[in-house]
């Protein structure tokens, strides 16, 4: 996996599953189950299902060429803890960067209970079987508008952008939509802070509205993040 920061808009996203066998799993896999054991121990809500990980990824004018294989969560969080990963391996994630009518951008802060605790970013997750199709292609796009929904409440009154937003910064690909929603970012920052209330176990803690450079958190935002932030406002 080429890991030079990219960040460039495409029209389109192709992604579908292919089975790969992945030996760096199986040569560290008495460190990946210790690794295992140790975030359970810090997290028991930790669930050991089957998630997608980028095994390849081919970026042309137009199109983002994605093929993802799937693995035990364990073994995809031993890859992103462990020292000496598999370059060959990336963490390719939909994300929807939400956005108010006044331009400014509201992240999600992620509850104490979640593997990424404290941790500043849109909503997004690791795409899993849920998100294959019969055919074998990864429908990112529904992933994207399932993550919003589940993390903020946000299930419509919203625009999605058509085209995506590539953000290479390895160890992870941001494949990146724009979603608009009608008012300014306070009042939604509001409205999510009211379902965060209602829900028993919500995945978010807060959120936080990012209006230009100076909300930039290196301490908490990932490097991801931070690129596209500093390309977006750059664009300003």
């Amino acid at each position: 996996m080429n890991q030079e920061i990219l960040i460039a808009r495409v029209a389109s996203v192709e992604a579908r599953v292919e089975v790969m066998d992945w030996p760096w799993a199986l040569e560290n896999r008495e460190r990946i189950e210790a690794n295992w054991q140790r975030r359970k121990a810090l997290k028991p809500r930790m669930f050991n299902g089957r998630v997608l990980a980028v095994r390849d990824m081919e970026l042309t004018a137009d199109k983002c060429c994605m093929i993802y294989s799937e693995m035990d969560y364990s073994d995809f969080v031993g890859w992103l803890d462990l020292p000496q990963r598999d370059t060959g391996v990336a963490n390719g994630f939909a994300v929807g960067a939400l956005q108010g009518s006044d331009g400014a951008f509201i992240c999600g802060v992620m509850a104490e209970h979640t593997a990424n605790a404290g941790r500043v970013y849109f909503a997004a997750g690791t795409p899993d079987r849920s998100d294959i199709r019969s055919d074998g292609t990864v429908d990112l796009a529904t992933s994207l508008t399932r993550e919003l929904e589940e993390e903020t409440g946000l299930a419509t009154g919203y625009a999605v952008s058509e085209d995506w937003i590539v953000v290479r910064r390895w160890p992870a690909v941001a494949l990146v939509r724009n979603v608009v929603v009608p008012e300014p970012a306070e009042v939604i920052a509001e409205r999510i802070r009211a379902e965060i209330a209602r829900q028993d176990e919500p995945e978010l803690s807060d959120v936080k509205i990012v209006r230009g450079p100076p909300d930039i958190d290196p301490k908490t935002m990932p490097q991801w993040l931070q690129t596209f932030f500093e390309w977006q406002f750059s664009q300003r």
